[in-house]
């Protein structure tokens, strides 16, 4: 299969959908690869690294779509990029569907088959591909969250672990899954004072086993949360609904009971964020205040720590690639119910329930 990797046009976004060993695998396996010029050169793998593999380098995202069928990405493709897909593509990228009705539209029109990295499955019904994203950006909220609680930054001047005689920052995350736990582990070994909050009572006991009681974990009911949503000096929503958009829980009403300097990180804003407040933001303009607190709702954080996020996608995604590639688009997911549930748009019409009804409630 003839494959193409465009370089990332999203504000600040560094990956690249194929990194050159999985390009070396690739190539091995009888396929060939373009690689648009200077596509990983953000994270030094520059183009002598992909030619030496095999790969062919283009010089533009134009000869990249127009040479290849197979398009692998990182990032839900920009408007210049939709214009160029057509319905013989096969696009293999993350989406986020659920709150992007503009782009739906374009895929819609487009007749590429586009299939989710955020909704393919595994036997046990995790996420496999949106896992490794999820662990770095659940790992990336506290220490931007320490970094904006500082007061020349505009926060409360707190300290995220204290020190002897001064109480360490209460952080709560709301969400419980795997970016909520890498949240928690950085948390609690920063010294902060950590409550996790979830509404599946199995998954907390699973936390509270994992972090031997040392992070706190409640059952996010209303009330509840909008104690913590008080009490505490960061909040980081890390709520995912596969393939839907994320509740909003909490509310801009909310935000008036918060102490003032107070940081809050939607990890959930590529699905919409669960902050009433979020708006998505770039790397470029990372923040915004709205009643005296600090929102950060940036929509690629693993892009600032690119190398390693690239790396880490790429060890994830390249068997769905490859049999993408040996087996073609319709005999791969016909054979693989969880590479199938990846698929979002194809024929012109959103084919995924979940993202469906999210873009019917979004609209």
């Amino acid at each position: 299969m003839r494959i193409g990797v465009p370089k990332e046009v999203k504000n600040h976004e560094y990956r690249v959908g194929l990194t050159p060993s999985s390009v070396a695998e690739l190539v091995a396996a009888g396929h060939t690869v373009f690689v648009q010029a200077n596509a990983g050169a953000g994270i030094d793998f520059n183009d002598d690294a992909y030619i030496a593999v095999g790969a062919k380098i283009v010089s533009s995202s134009v000869e990249v779509f127009s040479e290849a069928d197979l398009i692998v990405k990182v990032k839900e493709p920009q408007v210049e990029e939709i214009t160029l897909l057509a319905p013989r593509h096969v696009l293999f990228t993350y989406l986020h569907l659920a709150a992007d009705a503009p782009q739906a539209e374009g895929l819609m029109a487009s007749g590429a088959t586009c299939i989710a990295y955020e909704t393919v499955t595994a036997s046990d019904g995790s996420l496999p591909l949106l896992r490794p994203m999820s662990e770095v950006a659940g790992r990336m909220s506290v220490q931007i969250g320490a970094h904006y609680l500082e007061k020349e930054r505009g926060g409360r001047g707190v300290l995220l672990g204290g020190v002897p005689g001064v109480l360490p920052a209460r952080v709560a995350i709301l969400g419980g899954g795997v970016a909520g736990e890498n949240a928690a582990q950085i948390a609690m070994g920063m010294g902060a004072s950590v409550i996790v909050y979830d509404i599946n009572g199995a998954r907390l006991a699973d936390l509270d086993r994992t972090f031997g009681g040392r992070v706190r974990t409640a059952y996010a009911v209303k009330s509840v949360l909008a104690e913590a949503i008080r009490e505490a000096d960061l909040v980081i929503g890390a709520v995912l609904i596969p393939g839907a958009a994320a509740p909003k829980l909490v509310s801009r009403d909310m935000l008036k009971t918060m102490k003032r300097g107070s940081v809050m990180v939607d990890v959930a804003i590529d699905q919409g964020g669960c902050f009433e407040t979020s708006r998505a933001t770039t790397h470029t303009d990372p923040i915004y205040e709205i009643d005296g607190i600090i929102h950060y709702c940036v929509a690629n954080m693993p892009s600032a720590v690119a190398r390693t996020s690239a790396i880490a996608l790429n060890n994830a995604t390249l068997p769905f690639v490859l049999k993408l590639a040996n087996a073609g688009a319709e005999a791969a997911m016909a054979s693989d119910q969880h590479l199938a549930a990846g698929l979002n748009v194809t024929g012109g019409t959103i084919v995924h329930a979940a993202v469906a009804s999210a873009l019917v409630d979004f609209n």
